[in-house]
């Protein structure tokens, strides 16, 4: 079964920078050379990049739209704003767990582990 405790820890927790040392394996470039691999390692980069952002967004947007509400001071027009972007907030995070879980549903029944994008090898 998946841990779904790390799914939420890469979402909202900061991932190290190695910006000293190498994180590029022979798979990604080889004698200076980039390969076909190195489609591996920009894939995981940027996912590594967009995951926190993601999160960051939907934060961001939960307490822009906590604020509007709060200070729309009964004004039913600025208080229907607010309740707009709580919900769409609500519905992009909604929208990236189930995507997640689709694809966690296609490795269970398929047996591929379609969350981790290999080529060749």
């Amino acid at each position: 079964m998946y841990n779904y405790s790390m799914f939420i820890q890469n979402i909202f927790l900061p991932k190290p920078v190695y910006a000293q040392g190498s994180t590029w394996t022979s798979r990604c470039q080889t004698d200076g050379v980039a390969t076909i691999q190195g489609f591996e390692c920009l894939y995981k980069n940027i996912l590594q990049v967009l995951i926190p952002i993601a999160g960051l967004v939907f934060f961001a947007m939960f307490i822009s739209g906590g604020f509007k509400y709060l200070t729309s001071s009964g004004d039913s027009k600025k208080a229907a704003a607010a309740s707009h972007t709580l919900t769409m907030a609500f519905i992009g995070l909604v929208g990236v767990i189930i995507s997640w879980l689709i694809l966690l549903f296609i490795k269970n029944i398929t047996g591929i582990d379609v969350t981790i994008f290999k080529i060749g090898k």
